[in-house]
């Protein structure tokens, strides 16, 4: 997967600068040149500020061929490691139809292991659907903890600061996040 490069093609057809995205994400010139030339790879949360920045969905900075067709995943492609993106915060995810263009939710399946996730807190315009598949999570949401299990869900304001803390050795979860509308959409729905 080459997110950085794309992530550069979409800014620079838009003719804007580094400092311009970076300036709107709420980060560093040098953390956003980073993300481009591969040097690391963003969380979800910052792929999504990214996208918004520029105008895009995240599965325009995830996939280079898009399209409105049905998206069938088998369970052959998100057991493929090379599918996956491991992130500078100790987690991996999969994204569930990334081509899929013009969506208003996003699935992700995420893999969090002890020891390996850096603490840290997410926010981002939205709404989130967490459900966990395997294992056992504390689940920050705001200021209450929540201890979940397999099986256990939460939905929640995404704006609402949030952090994922593995109880287990490996915590699986399935998550849904609503995309906002970008504003390329918005302009031409008037």
């Amino acid at each position: 997967m080459d997110l950085g490069r794309r992530i550069r093609l979409i800014r620079r057809e838009q003719k804007r600068t580094q400092e311009e995205i970076a300036e709107a994400c709420g980060f560093t010139k040098s953390m956003l040149s980073k993300i481009e030339s591969g040097g690391a790879m963003p969380a979800v949360s910052t792929l999504m500020k990214i996208a918004n920045a520029l105008g895009v969905k995240v599965s325009d900075l995830l996939e280079e061929q898009s399209s409105n067709d049905t998206v069938m995943v088998t369970a052959g492609q998100y057991e493929d490691v090379e599918k996956w993106i491991k992130t500078n915060k100790g987690y991996s995810f999969f994204a569930f139809a990334s081509n899929r263009h013009n969506k208003i939710m996003q699935p992700y399946m995420f893999v969090a292991r002890q020891g390996e996730v850096n603490e840290h807190t997410f926010s981002h315009e939205g709404e989130e659907f967490i459900y966990v598949l395997s294992g056992k999570m504390q689940y920050r949401v705001g200021g209450k903890e929540y201890e979940l299990n397999a099986g256990d869900s939460l939905y929640f304001n995404s704006l609402q600061e949030h952090t994922v803390i593995p109880i287990s050795e490996e915590v699986r979860y399935l998550a849904v996040f609503t995309e906002h509308q970008s504003k390329q959409s918005d302009d031409k729905d008037s």
